[in-house]
């Protein structure tokens, strides 16, 4: 004990120093035991987690007088708060979930939600009535795709349509994006699609709070509406989503060409385009202010210019919809203009720590989306970089000539998109396994035109949309939009600006969010260890592999690894969603291929009538289609992949045995070969998501 006594002492006195910091900590402490909530495979007993966090303060109140364990507590509270939030949130939000595909049933309700596709429309109901399903089984809201010519509906209108419903989708294989999760809790209850047109049955209320709410809707989608017809195709999609959120008309080749120059950002509604909106007011304004005198000299016009923008923000992010990504923007704006108003330093960590604070209490679950990860990694890491830099003097005004200034812009542009690209980096690829290489040039070209030009036109044409002239702001804001579509296509187009990487663990994210947090928030020597961490969780994500088989819930297609670094599907018709996804997640642009036919194939896979045979690293995988080829493979595969409907129980030789009702019961398979016990590891969407309340038993048709 003597021993360890000096490096107990170093380490108490290290935190004691950075005390001031410590606050930055507790949004860390609580997104830690969320996260840990979302990973459990069961409800854990929320009595306990609450018996563990009193437990936890007394604890902390006898140790208040040593900084190392008063911390250590500290965190530990916050954590089993953050599970109890979590266990709070998903009983707050429970409601009815679609348990199976309806068939074609009656489907009335309110619009609450109205968006414009690339092709066709999409509205999302509440108050939703649907026959052959009581009161306790209907959803609070669901979804449908609306085809062909529909009629004129607007937000709050009352409809009836004929439809077809089915749960929100699981994961289309172990580890991939959790839909399900997301609607619930986004009340979300059923997705499908409507046969032939809707049919109005009443109108939007016109009287009552409920009336204000639509009445934005319908402003919204109005907006959107005269947008896109004073900018025709995509420019005038771009226009309608920067100004309304509605990103549905963008065409799927502008959305990849955004995605592939790392320019995606600019489509969604996030902090930068909030603080844009916030900032050209606040300097309108104040500018405006300065240039009479009697008011200049009198007034704090710096602080009626901070609550000027607050406004300001404020209504555009109801006018983009207020999703959870621009509340998140919101907040983080109108505690950056408080600060100016209460006379404190707008742009500080502490500033960050409670935009996150406040989030996490109110929606915990925004911790596993990419929009809060990627933005509060941003955010954390330029202001970290700038904070060091303001520590060293290199933020001081200094006279300085125009090309000077220029200049400094232009660093200062490609400086924050470095950062911000490093920060966001591991996050792009955990969620959507590709990296943009050449995001720098083009963020350094397009930043800059949508921050002077484009947004400001947009401010111009929310002012004159009342008058009905917001054309002679939409024609000049289109001019930027071009420009900004231009270099998208350009960079997005020069050969190696994406780089595809396959799915790696959550561990390694954890780790890599955990070093970099360490790396951002103390301002010590000991940051550095931060480094470290990081480059563990990298370590962890450069093993990643992805598997050599993968199976869909419904049996109808599968995929196997081949020599050429590629997959070859069973089909290339069927289930093509959960196939892009699992080309996607393997790190793989190229176009898959396609199983051999009956009587060809090779070493690695072969096929005749009644089945095929995978062969890698020694082992073999048969997928069987009749009784004999089952009766057979029982006996000489390693794995046997039943697709008839003949029972497994008589299949005792291989090591695993995957039947029809398995693929149903356990969804979506994956499968390495050569790795695992028996040489063989299986992983299952069922097993990896537990039995939580978002999981909704494998769909099975009613009719």
């Amino acid at each position: 004990m003597q021993r360890s006594e000096p490096w107990f002492q170093w380490v108490s006195q290290a935190l004691n120093v950075e005390r001031e910091r410590w606050f930055l900590w507790l949004p860390v402490g609580l997104g830690v035991g969320i996260g840990v909530y979302f990973a459990l495979p069961s409800e854990p007993p929320l009595t306990y987690v609450l018996g563990g966090a009193l437990t936890t303060a007394a604890g902390l109140w006898l140790v208040r007088r040593h900084a190392c364990l008063s911390l250590f507590f500290w965190m530990m509270f916050l954590g089993l708060a953050g599970v109890a939030l979590g266990g709070v949130r998903t009983w707050w939000v429970a409601a009815p979930v679609v348990q199976a595909e309806t068939g074609a049933v009656q489907v009335e309700g309110q619009i609450l939600r109205l968006e414009t596709l690339d092709q066709g429309q999409r509205v999302t109901l509440g108050h939703v009535r649907i026959s052959r399903l009581g009161p306790d089984r209907t959803p609070k809201t669901v979804r449908l795709k609306l085809n062909g010519v529909q009629p004129d509906v607007l937000p709050g209108d009352w409809v009836s349509a004929r439809a077809n419903l089915r749960p929100p989708p699981p994961p289309a294989m172990p580890g991939a994006f959790d839909f399900q999760r997301q609607s619930y809790f986004q009340g979300l209850g059923g997705v499908g699609f409507a046969f032939g047109p809707v049919r109005l049955i009443g109108q939007a209320p016109d009287q009552g709070v409920a009336s204000l709410g639509f009445a934005l809707q319908r402003l919204r989608t109005q907006l959107a509406e005269t947008v896109r017809g004073h900018l025709t195709g995509d420019v005038g999609a771009v226009a309608a989503a920067l100004m309304t959120g509605d990103r549905g008309a963008i065409s799927e080749p502008v959305l990849e060409d955004m995605r592939a120059s790392g320019l995606a950002h600019l489509l969604a509604i996030s902090g930068l385009h909030v603080g844009l909106i916030a900032g050209l007011v606040f300097f309108a304004v104040r500018a405006g202010l300065a240039l009479w005198p009697r008011v200049a000299l009198v007034y704090p016009i710096k602080k009626w210019a901070a609550v000027a923008a607050a406004g300001a923000a404020f209504f555009y992010a109801l006018m983009a919809g207020a999703t959870v990504p621009t509340q998140r923007a919101f907040l983080m704006a109108a505690l950056v203009l408080l600060a100016v108003v209460l006379d404190r330093n707008p742009i500080s960590m502490r500033t960050v720590a409670w935009a996150a604070l406040v989030i996490l209490v109110i929606s915990p679950e925004s911790l596993l989306g990419a929009s809060f990860q990627m933005s509060f990694a941003a955010v954390v890491a330029l202001v970290a970089v700038y904070e060091a830099l303001r520590d060293k003097g290199v933020l001081q005004r200094r006279a300085e000539t125009w090309p000077g200034r220029i200049g400094r812009y232009v660093l200062g542009v490609a400086l924050t998109s470095v950062v911000a690209g490093v920060a966001t980096g591991v996050f792009a690829a955990y969620h959507f396994n590709r990296v943009a290489d050449f995001g720098l040039v083009a963020n350094i070209l397009a930043v800059p035109l949508t921050a002077l030009w484009i947004m400001p036109w947009a401010i111009v044409a929310y002012v004159l949309a009342p008058l009905g002239w917001e054309g002679l702001a939409l024609q000049p804001m289109g001019w930027g939009i071009e420009g900004v579509l231009a270099v998208a296509q350009e960079v997005g187009g020069w050969p190696g600006a994406v780089s595809h990487v396959p799915a790696f663990s959550t561990a390694a994210l954890v780790a890599i969010s955990l070093g970099g947090l360490w790396l951002a928030l103390w301002r010590r020597p000991q940051r550095y260890l931060g480094i470290v961490v990081v480059a563990v969780g990298i370590i962890l994500g450069a093993g990643a592999t992805p598997p050599d088989v993968i199976i869909n819930a419904q049996g109808t297609l599968a995929a196997v690894r081949t020599d050429g670094a590629g997959y070859a599907y069973s089909s290339l018709s069927k289930a093509r969603f959960a196939g892009e996804a699992w080309m996607r997640r393997a790190g793989w642009a190229m176009t898959p291929g396609r199983w051999p036919k009956s009587g060809e194939g090779d070493q690695s896979l072969r096929c005749d009538a009644v089945g095929c045979v995978y062969r890698k690293a020694g082992r073999s995988v048969a997928f069987s289609r009749q009784a004999d080829a089952l009766w057979e493979d029982c006996h000489n595969a390693a794995v046997v992949v039943n697709l008839s409907d003949l029972a497994a129980a008589t299949c005792a030789g291989p090591r695993v045995v995957l039947s029809q009702g398995d693929l149903r019961r356990f969804g979506a398979h994956a499968l390495w070969l050569g790795d695992g016990a028996g040489g063989v590891r299986v992983e299952t969407v069922a097993g990896q998501r537990g039995k939580r309340p978002w999981v909704v038993a494998a769909p099975q048709s009613q009719n």
